[in-house]
């Protein structure tokens, strides 16, 4: 309870003090700003073939699909609706559910940086920017459920300094693709460090419960910590995610490691690589972790080509590996676009 009123109480300090701060903005720079704006299109899709045991399956699939569009109202005002279009699991493939991913007004001003609306989630968005490969793989936690990259909400971001950046942030905590169903609330504060040029250190902490729970509900807390650095000759990433709590249910507690990194090798090809390790603990008696879907390890390697801006075409391959003895490998090409 005390976190969640300090968190309320900052960031309705931080909001307040935009309206006083935009007023600041210099005649000069209004003058010569022109609104203006532009459509988002990006899109996903790949070809793979899936060997499980004794059955191999082969696929082309146009996994997921961006529409929406950007307006700059003002030199510190902005806008964004984006629509996500994904391939329906269990349905018919071809078969599409579309949500309203993004509907959210943005002010920047100096230091600030504060979004309202349905944003943009801060849990991983920092590791997702690094990483930079979602039409290939999903981020760790946004891969594994830990929680939603978009959902109904409030944030600010204070820059201090190039090097030090503070967010804090309130949401539903149902993501994008469910309405408000209860009165869950989800705080979360986020620390951004560049100690040095091109290295980058990030920790964050969320809170998420709600006081009509019944005793078998627990609250569900993540922390997670990133370090990576990244220059124009590659990168190379790590982060640690852990999570008692999922989904609010007593026992459900998990942890996980992911280290990928890139390594540009010719002009406009890039290999890149990716470990992620999930383990979640036994509940009770169980011999068991509680998540036997998708405990394990999962190897990623390939080779991007970019023929052009905005094209990314990977052949890769992905071995799997889960606790739960079953393995597969998955020969695949994946396509990403953006305009």
């Amino acid at each position: 309870m005390k976190m969640r009123k300090v968190l309320i109480s900052a960031i309705s300090i931080m909001f307040f003090g935009l309206s006083i701060s935009a007023q600041n903005s210099t005649n000069e720079a209004k003058d010569s700003f022109k609104p203006s704006g532009k459509p988002i299109v990006t899109v996903f899709s790949d070809f793979s073939n899936t060997t499980t045991g004794s059955t191999t399956n082969n696929a082309f699939e146009l996994s997921r699909a961006y529409f929406g569009y950007g307006y700059n109202f003002s030199p510190d005002f902005t806008g964004k609706v984006v629509f996500d279009v994904a391939n329906a699991a269990g349905l018919n493939p071809s078969a599409f559910t579309a949500f309203l991913k993004n509907a959210y007004a943005e002010y920047s001003h100096g230091i600030v940086k504060a979004n309202l609306g349905l944003i943009g989630t801060t849990m991983f968005n920092v590791q997702e920017s690094f990483w930079g490969k979602r039409y290939l793989y999903k981020s760790f936690q946004d891969q594994y459920g830990f929680g939603s990259s978009a959902d109904l909400g409030a944030s600010v971001k204070l820059q201090f300094i190039p090097e030090v950046s503070l967010d804090l942030a309130v949401f539903n905590g149902e993501g994008y693709k469910k309405v408000q169903a209860d009165s869950t609330m989800q705080f979360a504060a986020g620390l951004t460090l560049q100690p040095i040029k091109n290295l980058y250190v990030r920790a964050y902490y969320d809170y998420m419960a709600n006081q009509s729970y019944a005793t078998a509900k627990v609250a569900q807390t993540s922390f997670n910590v990133f370090v990576g650095y990244k220059t124009d000759k590659g990168s190379i990433g790590a982060e640690y995610n852990s999570q008692n709590g999922n989904k609010n249910t007593s026992g459900h507690n998990w942890s996980g490691l992911s280290v990928y990194g890139t390594l540009p090798f010719a002009n406009q090809f890039t290999a890149i690589a990716r470990f992620d390790n999930l383990m979640s603990d036994k509940v009770g008696t169980s011999t068991t972790g509680w998540n036997t879907t998708t405990d394990g390890q999962v190897y990623l390697a390939g080779v991007e080509y970019a023929p052009v801006k905005g094209i990314q075409i990977t052949p890769n391959i992905r071995y799997s590996k889960l606790t739960s003895g079953t393995s597969s490998t998955s020969l695949n090409v994946n396509l990403g676009m953006s305009f």
